[in-house]
């Protein structure tokens, strides 16, 4: 009966870890229960009760023996789609009978481990070419573009570093809407672009939590409304940080 006991609390790992790791890469709320129950079910416990926030889980499983109920805590959340679809696939491979226990455990931890899928150079060169070609997409004129994308690589790359640095949440937000903006308004003024506005709106693109408003969202029709209005709030925050960021700029020049 020990025996028993330890390979359901072994199950109740597998299936923490692998919400775990989908909550800090950006995955809905809903996703993430879906995913620790299918992942029960398929290791033979027929009824498992999940709840999910964007700051913790809590999972048990309902046995003929008393089990605990496990908590995790969740400190940081990023956007790194490529290990939440690393783990649905392996939540799939699970339910097709492929993997252990012990192997779904490992190659979870193994997900867990691995750096962001797009390297840091990357992820910076792409928010530069987000924000040039929303100057396009806003109908700005081509001269626009260079100035919005250097402006946006750099708040992008503060952005990350910032967060770093400081791990308070909204402030690696607000320096680089500061500093954005400061570096458009220099180039704007140095005669790159013609259209102060647009490069400014460009230059913030990237720092939108536009993810966050998507899964808040999502939640709220799927009925998560405690996790729903978290997100919403958060974002309505990171969104003021921004603002304030660009608001602290323009007054000052």
């Amino acid at each position: 009966m020990d025996a028993l006991l330890e390979k359901q609390y072994d199950i109740m790992d597998v299936s923490l870890l692998a919400g775990k790791i989908m909550l800090e890469s950006g995955a809905e709320t809903y996703r993430v229960e879906d995913t620790m129950m299918r992942i029960a079910l398929s290791y033979g416990i027929e009824e498992s009760h999940s709840f999910v926030t964007p700051t913790g889980i809590m999972f048990s499983i309902e046995t003929e023996e008393p089990t605990k109920t496990k908590l995790m805590r969740i400190s940081s959340r990023t956007t790194d789609l490529y290990k939440v679809s690393a783990v649905n696939a392996i939540s799939r491979r699970i339910s097709a009978g492929e993997l252990t226990v012990s192997q779904a455990y490992k190659e979870l931890k193994t997900i867990q481990k691995a750096p962001m899928f797009f390297s840091f150079f990357v992820q910076v060169a792409a928010a530069a070419s987000t924000s040039g070609c929303f100057v396009i997409l806003l109908k700005g004129s081509w001269d626009n573009v260079l100035p919005a994308m250097l402006a946006g690589a750099l708040a992008y790359f503060l952005v990350l570093k910032v967060a770093e640095i400081v791990p308070t949440m909204f402030f690696s937000e607000f320096i680089a809407a500061l500093a954005g903006g400061t570096a458009a308004y220099f180039l704007f003024r140095l005669g790159l672009g013609s259209d102060l506005d647009r490069i400014i709106v460009g230059t913030l693109i990237p720092l939108v939590p536009g993810l966050l408003i998507t899964n808040a969202v999502r939640d709220l029709m799927a009925g998560h409304f405690l996790s729903g209005l978290a997100k919403g709030a958060e974002a309505l925050l990171t969104a003021l940080a921004i603002g304030t960021g660009i608001a602290v700029v323009m007054t000052l020049i």
